[in-house]
């Protein structure tokens, strides 16, 4: 039995990553903001986060923000070292050296952080989650015309799957920067967008826009995509019928490369 940590233990994919971990034996401890007995914001850290690490073998760090996550990240990373942590295990996302995206760049930022550390240590980057991209089209369906961006594509993974990759490299030895993982389908957002609108029932006219700015040309281009590691297997519209009830529709055969 081993000891982990897992950071952003009540998450997405924390939650998923802190099951199997505990289904395969292992004494796992849960930090999150909110949840005791290691409630702590990594980007303050302090004596809890010290508690929290104390005794632990190995990290798997899942925890995000839009602001903070390179100090949340020195944060853990100085208390790993001061723990004697032997592994730290880090999530990150395909495209984060190649989308001048703020979000992908900070992520860029804690992978070299990580890298230099001192410690032991494993990063697996994946394409976006098939959530993500129900938030984003919630989002965006609030008005009566929904907007996408003309020309991107995306590559979403099923959650599931990356908790299960992400917990065997944890129970694993430190590998470094592993084989990127992707969903099964690269498709356009616009195909993605009219099979949430289908399964939700909703009626939106589909406006595709000139996407600007370097961001958006560097999705356009498919920087955050990885076609040739397509090992996931679970499609967007297997989630979307899970989610809202349902047949999966079609979205075509095969491994797409549209």
């Amino acid at each position: 039995m081993t000891t982990i940590l897992v950071t952003g233990g009540t998450g997405t994919l924390g939650r998923l990553v802190v099951d199997r971990l505990r289904a395969a034996g292992h004494d796992v401890r849960v930090l999150s903001r909110h949840t005791q007995p290691y409630a702590v914001d990594l980007r303050e850290g302090g004596a809890v986060l010290d508690a929290a690490v104390a005794g632990v073998e190995t990290i798997v760090h899942c925890a995000s923000s839009p602001k903070g996550d390179e100090q949340a990240a020195a944060n853990l990373v100085r208390a790993a070292r001061g723990a004697g942590v032997r592994h730290l295990v880090y999530i990150s996302i395909v495209g984060v050296d190649r989308v001048p995206f703020r979000y992908y760049k900070s992520k860029l930022a804690v992978e070299k952080l990580i890298e230099q550390s001192g410690l032991d240590w494993t990063v697996l980057r994946a394409t976006q989650f098939h959530d993500l991209l129900v938030m984003l089209f919630q989002g965006l369906a609030k008005l009566p015309l929904l907007f996408l961006p003309a020309g991107v594509r995306d590559q979403p993974v099923e959650v599931a799957e990356v908790a299960d990759r992400l917990a065997g490299l944890a129970a694993g030895a430190p590998a470094g920067r592993v084989e990127d993982m992707g969903g099964p389908q690269v498709r356009t957002i616009e195909s993605l967008a009219r099979a949430y609108l289908k399964a939700t029932g909703r009626r939106r006219a589909v406006v595709n826009v000139p996407p600007w700015g370097a961001a958006f040309r560097g999705f356009r281009s498919g920087g955050h995509l990885t076609p040739q590691r397509a090992t996931g297997t679970g499609t967007f519209e297997e989630y979307l019928a899970r989610r809202y009830g349902g047949e999966p529709a079609r979205a075509g055969s095969g491994r797409s490369r549209a």
